[in-house]
């Protein structure tokens, strides 16, 4: 770890809680250059739902290097480009009755937010966005405006404005939070003006993985409606299958003006980011939210391989079945360590135990990696063992896995 340390800016995060150099990557596992193999429970923070190098995406992509296809295309018209918006439309959107506009606003989570939230204050003319509490959404200027943590939003180094903050479904125990919003939308002397959008994780996973119940995000679309306020979705964690269906807002019924997704969508772990529009707020002109790098040619076949996975309902089948067997895991191992003062949490293959005992998750984390598996914290106080397998990922898996999990936690309460 010399070079990294020596050569490398102190701004470096995961090479830190992970000291080791990784060589090799396939479906849930990596080795490191000493060959000791790891279990992946981290999924590259979500971009890597299809698992590591995918057979036929990674034969796609070399097929298309080899001839010669074009690499670089800003939006350009190219053959990937077009195969992946047909794809997803036929897809995805068509059997969901879902009407959007497909906008690539560059590669990255952050860009996708930041376009989200420009083409809402361009269409309504207003300034403010409210978001919530133990938010995530991105570093750049207006993402981390709609960010709850306080030292990534000190780290913009200016004040955050045109932004304000509610508290996400139970952030406060037996108070109704959407109650609390609609007080503030309704009262003339609240100090809230009427905001351009709303935009929210349904669950958050930096945050904490905190998963909104479906009947508080119905209600919020229905305060949105009310108000003519834009309901903007930032699945870009969240989306593309990890909680069990493509698009994470599904199982509420709702229907959002915006959609943010990257991460996953790019198949294999390409950069690639979309931001889905109804067509009524697509008013763009043209080149007014643009970047270099939209036009990820090789993100795009990756990406639109991907989308077989979607063709029928086993593959959402298959991680709901997964899922299940993780929340019953979860659980038990919190009523077997009580020491542990645990809570199961989020949905999906996006869950996680949040340890009420300070430091302990780092803890069990650190020792998780020392014994082969990959896992991080998240949440305000890096409280939450959060669990974020790829989706591909086998009961043999998870379970070698959570096995891991258990052996840290016992050697770590011991």
């Amino acid at each position: 770890m010399k070079t990294f340390e020596e050569l490398e800016s102190a701004v470096r995060s995961y090479s830190r809680g992970w000291p080791t150099v990784f060589e090799k990557a396939k479906g849930y596992r990596l080795w490191d250059s000493d060959g000791k193999e790891y279990i992946d429970f981290f999924a590259g923070a979500g971009a890597l739902n299809y698992g590591h190098n995918n057979d036929v995406m990674q034969n796609k992509i070399i097929e298309y290097i080899q001839d010669d296809g074009i690499l670089h295309s800003l939006d350009m018209g190219t053959t990937p480009r077009k195969a992946f918006l047909e794809k997803f439309q036929e897809t995805i959107l068509k059997p969901r009755n879902l009407d959007y506009k497909i906008m690539f606003p560059g590669p990255t989570g952050t860009n996708t937010v930041e376009s989200a939230l420009k083409i809402a204050r361009k269409v309504t003319g207003r300034e403010t966005v409210i978001s919530f509490t133990n938010a995530f959404h991105g570093m750049t200027i207006g993402s981390l405006s709609v960010t709850g943590n306080s030292a990534k939003r000190k780290g913009a180094g200016i004040p955050l404005n045109y932004s304000v903050s509610m508290p996400f479904d139970n952030f406060v125990d037996d108070q109704d939070t959407i109650v609390y919003l609609e007080s503030y939308l309704e009262g003339s002397s609240s100090g809230v003006d009427l905001p351009a959008a709303i935009i929210l994780e349904t669950v958050q996973g930096e945050g904490g993985i905190n998963a909104a119940r479906m009947e508080w995000l119905q209600k919020v679309e229905e305060i949105c409606k009310r108000f003519n306020i834009l309901l903007i979705i930032d699945d870009v964690q969240a989306g593309c299958g990890r909680t069990g269906t493509f698009f994470s807002f599904e199982p509420a019924g709702i229907n959002p003006d915006i959609v943010c997704l990257s991460k996953s969508i790019g198949g294999i772990g390409l950069p690639m980011a979309i931001t889905l529009i109804k067509p009524e707020y697509d008013q763009w002109g043209p080149g007014e939210h643009n970047g270099t790098f939209r036009g990820n040619n090789l993100a795009f076949l990756a990406a639109t391989e991907a989308l077989t996975y979607w063709e029928t309902e086993a593959f959402s089948v298959s991680i709901r079945e997964r899922a299940s067997f993780l929340k019953e895991s979860i659980e038990t191992m919190i009523e077997k360590y009580p020491a542990l003062n645990g809570e199961a949490r989020g949905r999906g293959l996006m869950q996680g135990i949040a340890v009420h005992v300070d430091d302990l998750a780092g803890k069990i984390c650190a020792e998780a990696f020392q014994r082969g598996l990959i896992v991080e914290t998240s949440g305000p106080k890096d409280e939450v063992v959060k669990f974020l397998p790829p989706l591909i990922i086998d009961e043999a898996g998870l379970n070698k896995g959570l096995q891991i999990l258990e052996d840290s936690i016992k050697h770590v309460l011991a």
